[in-house]
């Protein structure tokens, strides 16, 4: 049955989902997300603290484990792993039908490795096996010390979604860890095609941040203000898009596509409207083409699925694009100091959701105990 996602699906773009929770797995509501079109899962420690501490569908497990006398860091991984692991085996169809090319389920590294590229590595490669999916993708932040990271991963053999990209100038450096990571698996003998990776950049935030700043404004101009609103999210993305097509639709990337590497498909994130003024599909609607995804979570992709207007709207030109952020230059506000604010602000979101999460764990492990 056609459905938004197919249509869309038809553009060349995959529609994942960004929530995960151990209710959704054992009602069915995961598997009928899949039977619908949904090709992938995306989950941070936002999401996990949500489902774990909102939910008493944990509780069994979590009191056994307590029981056999873990530690509140081994609790949360048994939890977070058996949920993982539970989707990555509903969307081994997926996976399989499409060649690797979609039916990934997503895990982060624990967030306070933000900061340290050998941990990252190490932990990201015991996360890979221990789970022992084929479909499973490692999420690494796009922090200076993140990028090293990529390409090691990468290079190893391990599928990498990297998450928190805000800037055109990080992303560049993405792009280019993925391609080195290429080259290091093939100098290794890794077969290419088995490798896979995302870029996740966030879309929401951004106008959330600009669009604060603009209203803080003190020139008078209040219509020219008003008409930056709610567009530098779109516009970031675009010239992100932009920029993926020249690296991987690029006569250089002919070598790797003819060993059946994949590109690196840009990944929608946080595409979530905030802002109740807009249109609750105005990233989804905004941000269609080929060779990319949509994770959404629960209310945008109902949303999406019931009022979605279908069409390829990412090809747009370069320069037209640019003209925005020289406009928002012109009121003192840079699109590289929103960026980096972003990053730091996301990094440490996850963190304080990571850490809040472990504290919910140990407080109900102690319940257990007395």
């Amino acid at each position: 049955m056609e459905n938004n996602i197919t249509k869309v699906n038809g553009l060349g773009q995959s529609i994942w989902y960004d929530n995960i929770s151990k209710e959704m797995i054992l009602s069915g509501d995961m598997k009928g997300l899949i039977d619908i079109g949904v090709s992938g899962l995306t989950s941070n420690p936002t999401i996990f603290f949500k489902a774990i501490t909102g939910s008493e569908s944990y509780d069994e497990q979590l009191n056994k484990l307590a029981s056999q006398g873990l530690d509140v860091e081994a609790i949360y991984e048994e939890l977070v792993l058996d949920d993982i692991r539970a989707v990555a085996d509903l969307l081994k169809p997926t996976y399989d039908k499409t060649n690797g090319a979609d039916g990934y389920v997503s895990l982060e590294v624990n967030p306070n490795l933000a900061h340290e590229t050998n941990k990252t590595i190490e932990e990201a490669t015991r996360l890979f096996e221990i789970v022992n999916k084929k479909n499973l993708m490692i999420k690494v932040p796009a922090t200076p010390s993140g990028i090293p990271a990529i390409r090691t991963l990468i290079g190893k053999g391990i599928n990498v979604n990297v998450t928190l990209i805000f800037s055109l100038q990080a992303y560049s450096q993405v792009r280019q860890a993925y391609l080195s990571g290429l080259k290091d698996f093939e100098l290794m003998g890794g077969d290419l095609s088995t490798v896979a990776s995302v870029a996740s950049f966030f879309v929401s935030r951004v106008d959330t941040l600009v669009d604060k700043k603009l209203s803080q404004n003190k020139q008078t101009d209040s219509n020219g203000i008003k008409n930056l609103l709610g567009k530098a999210a779109i516009t970031n993305a675009k010239l992100a898009y932009n920029d993926f097509k020249n690296d991987f639709y690029s006569e250089q990337f002919i070598e790797y596509k003819q060993k059946k590497a994949r590109v690196q498909r840009p990944l929608w994130a946080s595409t979530g409207t905030k802002n109740p003024e807009y249109s609750d599909v105005l990233y989804p609607d905004s941000l269609i083409g080929n060779d990319t995804v949509n994770t959404m979570p629960d209310d945008t992709l109902e949303s999406f699925l019931d009022h979605g207007w279908v069409t390829n709207s990412l090809d747009e030109d370069r320069t037209q694009l640019e003209k925005y952020f020289n406009q928002l230059n012109s009121y003192g506000i840079k699109i590289d100091d929103i960026t980096k604010e972003l990053l730091e602000d996301g990094v440490k979101q996850f963190v304080d959701s990571y850490n809040e999460l472990i504290r919910a764990i140990e407080a109900k492990c102690l319940q257990i105990t007395l």
